[in-house]
């Protein structure tokens, strides 16, 4: 028996984990399914590319076929390791824009405007540029500079401002808009995930049980309460029970999937895979969306200190494997996606809707296919796409994985707003900041000229950027309301919902750091919740 069961050791539950075991007298445990986080791929920023390629550490899902990629299945990276996906992203630290959370306030969500959440970025965090009023130090995150920047990162910012955008040294501080360098979640060289920060110091407290390797099968109920979690383990079933709550942690994916498997969300989807209803819910599993991307890779075979599969750039990678592990500097402290920022597709925009990513390398198919030679990349990414999809059920197979639909591009405005950032994207690339490089665009893109043949080459080429959410909708208890403002699963007791996935709109930016927010803001409202 434990006083709480947290299921899913990424981000949130990483975070949750922590907190709820600063208590010697609450008894915690943590399910993951993946392995410890014992890789070197982890802990060296530029393992993420080996990760992307290997799929290791990854539940490596897939879309349904997308009508608005041209019936093509989209890539659905997940963390399945101690950590999350904070274990094998791109490690950058951005909080979104302050209206979104003003916007969740707006919705029915009372404490979730950007004043009431702002302190809780601030305690996560321990940056290394210092305490201000947007950020904190001692926190358990820590936040940090690139240690070797690439010396192309700088020239894309220069070219971003020679093409009228604004610098930004601090897309989270007073204002987010412009372009500029990303801080990274990377503490002397290596990548700091929210495992690192939140849960590896604290395995040796006595009250916290963590045990990898157990994949959740089923929400134990008893009545209209959550009372424990079953769980497989080496083929074998197990159950733990919860005396006070059940934290649902699994993420925008995995966390809908689960309750549907317990007989928790749309009786009529539920009926058809063979579960019985326990509790009519049915907003779980929809409202899914993502932040939809689109990248131009360029072609710059002179530039051999990029990444790149050539004689040089083997060279090169062995030089910056000695020297990460001698000094942890050099090349492989990168996380590849160096600089960006936020901008606007079209004058009347209030506030950005469009990010931008710079990677230090040929980035092909988001980086899963090889490609040899050297050059550089730039994604840009719809921040509020207006398109809705849902995650459901195959079956009834816990093993089985969920039907993701993101719907992507399934809305006109989406298609639009990408047109348009593909087009000031090419723009940034082509000033002489980095064209006096004699990089060439990759023939796929180059020829993409009129609007008509620009959207092709998006529906052709598009997929996400891995920021799926919404799944479980915080909202005072609307039709497709999950999770109320404490993020309690509407109707039932003694489970909440923790993690992207009760997000009633997505962040204007990357999601880990909001993520991190949400569990430290709810560890908060659960031990309010027994005091």
């Amino acid at each position: 028996m434990y006083d709480y069961i947290i299921i899913g050791g990424g981000s949130a539950g990483c975070v949750l984990a922590a907190r709820l075991s600063e208590d010697p007298q609450v008894q915690v445990a943590l399910l993951e399914a993946g392995p410890p986080d014992k890789s070197v791929l982890i802990h060296c920023p530029a393992g993420l590319a080996l990760l992307a390629k290997t799929g290791q550490a990854n539940w490596g899902f897939q879309t349904t076929p997308q009508t608005g990629f041209n019936g093509r299945r989209g890539y659905q990276p997940r963390g399945k390791v101690l950590g999350g996906s904070s274990s094998v992203n791109a490690m950058i630290y951005t909080r979104g824009h302050r209206q979104d959370y003003d916007d969740w306030a707006a919705q029915g969500n009372p404490g979730w405007g950007y004043q009431d959440v702002l302190p809780y970025f601030r305690r996560a965090e321990d940056n290394e540029r210092g305490t201000d009023r947007y950020h904190g130090e001692g926190g358990p995150l820590h936040v940090m500079d690139l240690r070797s920047p690439n010396r192309y990162s700088p020239h894309f910012v220069q070219a971003c401002v020679q093409a009228g955008f604004t610098p930004n040294e601090d897309f989270n501080g007073a204002e987010q808009e412009g372009v500029g360098l990303y801080q990274v979640t990377h503490k002397n060289g290596e990548r700091y995930s929210a495992a690192k920060a939140y849960l590896t110091p604290n395995l040796g407290r006595p009250n916290l049980k963590v045990i990898t390797g157990a994949h959740a099968t089923r929400i134990l109920l008893e009545g209209q309460r959550a009372v424990g979690v079953e769980f497989l383990q080496d083929g074998q079933r197990h159950e733990l029970r919860a005396a006070r709550e059940v934290l649902l942690s699994a993420g925008a994916l995995q966390s809908p999937q689960l309750l549907m498997l317990s007989g928790i969300g749309p009786g009529g989807l539920l009926h058809k895979v063979g579960i019985t209803p326990v509790h009519e819910l049915a907003g779980v599993g929809q409202n899914l969306h993502d932040h939809i991307d689109v990248v131009l890779v360029y072609d710059a075979p002179q530039l051999t200190d990029l990444f790149g599969l050539s004689f040089k750039g083997g060279l090169n990678v062995l030089r910056g494997i000695w020297e990460w592990r001698r000094h942890r500097r050099g090349m492989l402290t990168t996380n590849f996606a160096e600089a960006g920022g936020f901008i606007r597709s079209q004058p009347g925009e209030t506030i950005p809707d469009l990010q931008l990513h710079f990677v230090v390398g040929k980035l092909v198919d988001h980086g899963r296919t090889t490609t040899t030679g050297h050059g550089y990349s730039c994604h840009v990414c719809l921040l509020r796409p207006k398109s809705r999809g849902s995650v459901r059920l195959l079956n009834a197979d816990p093993l089985s994985a969920p039907l993701i639909d993101p719907n992507f591009l399934g809305e006109r405005d989406d298609v639009d707003r990408l047109i348009r950032g593909f087009k000031l994207m090419r723009s940034i690339l082509l000033q002489p900041a980095l064209s006096r490089f004699g990089a060439r665009e990759l023939p796929a893109s180059a020829r993409a000229h009129s609007d008509a043949q620009i959207e092709q080459f998006i529906r052709n080429h598009a997929d996400t950027i891995y920021h799926p959410a919404g799944s479980c909708r915080m909202g005072p208890g609307g039709d497709m309301d999950v999770v109320d403002a404490q993020l309690r699963v509407h109707g039932l007791q003694g489970l909440r919902v923790v993690d992207a996935s009760i997000m009633p709109s997505l962040v204007g930016g990357n999601t880990n750091a909001p993520v991190i927010m949400i569990a430290e803001k709810a560890a908060d409202m659960i031990k309010a919740a027994t005091a």
